[in-house]
């Protein structure tokens, strides 16, 4: 079996499923979640991003939505920036980025600022999102979002090379310009495209990517059925199938008491080793509904995941 990875989703302000557990006045707290993370050996910890909401929650594609309408979705790359200065160790990420509604430029420089501060930790997980309104509030297309993801990360791929830069696509076009500093990750940060493994998004990925985020609730089989079809791509164009990284969150499972049983939710994540996922992510939000728990939770999440980990590397 491959190695596999184990990624953290931070609530970052957000109430999933009833649980708010930091109120306003406490968000800056979500800070030492990602501490305790990194003390606790987690490869990743992920932030959630919205810009703004709108009232039609009624049109997320997954079930109920998991959140009320006001609920304070700190900007993922900001609350990213402030973990970096708190820890040492643990990779920063988000899950998604809704790439689209930032300026390429801006994009580019914020990710390089927060890779240099970082000493190289940051990926950033992108995709385009779900809630029209978010594109309207900012004066864009929401039918030309897939184009405007591609244009925007190669784009910043650019900025992040050789300066002076300069690039031409439909939606995104400069010339002869400069982005410093450069992220300290030759090439910059590495980009994960989430979404349902189109033809299209298998270009993005083969293009300009180190990995796939599958769609939420997507099965292992069709997981499996990606990450198949990723490999045969990344070879046939001359890249290392081995390199592909592949995140997906793990089903969270009840136990007889009907509470989340931790445990039982990382012996999950042996089927998804098995399905070629490298990295596999866990919400903090169904655990830990009081933050005077969290540094108990960590803790069992390191000692429980070394003991899977360890399992996996003796196979």
């Amino acid at each position: 079996m491959r190695r596999v990875d184990l990624a953290v989703s931070l609530p970052a302000g957000s109430m999933s499923s009833g649980n708010q557990l930091y109120p306003p006045d406490q968000l800056h707290r979500i800070v030492e979640l990602a501490r305790m993370a990194d003390d606790a050996g987690v490869t990743t910890v992920l932030t959630p991003d919205h810009v703004v909401m709108s009232s039609r929650i009624d049109r997320y594609g997954w079930g109920p939505f998991p959140d009320t309408i006001d609920s304070p979705w700190l900007e993922p790359l900001t609350l990213l920036a402030a973990i970096a200065g708190a820890t040492s160790r643990v990779r920063l990420g988000t899950s998604i980025l809704i790439a689209p509604l930032r300026p390429a430029t801006l994009l580019a420089k914020t990710a390089a600022t927060i890779d240099v501060l970082s000493r190289g930790r940051l990926e950033l997980g992108v995709g385009v999102g779900w809630q029209e309104e978010e594109y309207q509030a900012e004066g864009l297309d929401f039918a030309a979002r897939g184009q405007i993801l591609t244009d925007t990360m190669a784009a910043c791929r650019a900025l992040w090379g050789p300066s002076p830069s300069s690039f031409s696509s439909p939606t995104v076009t400069f010339a002869n310009i400069w982005c410093e500093p450069k992220p300290v990750q030759a090439g910059g940060p590495p980009i994960l495209f989430a979404g349902t493994l189109t033809r299209r998004n298998a270009d993005r990925i083969v293009a300009m990517g180190a990995g796939w985020i599958p769609i939420m609730r997507a099965d292992l089989e069709q997981i499996a059925g990606g990450i198949r079809v990723l490999r045969q791509r990344f070879a046939e164009a001359g890249r290392d199938p081995d390199s592909i990284k592949v995140r997906a969150p793990l089903p969270v499972v009840s136990g007889d008491t009907g509470k989340p049983d931790l445990a039982a939710t990382i012996d999950g994540a042996t089927a998804f080793v098995e399905a070629g996922v490298s990295e596999v992510t866990v919400r903090v939000a169904p655990f830990v509904a009081d933050a005077a728990d969290a540094g108990r939770w960590f803790t069992e999440l390191g000692r429980t995941w070394s003991a899977f980990a360890g399992d996996v590397a003796a196979r």
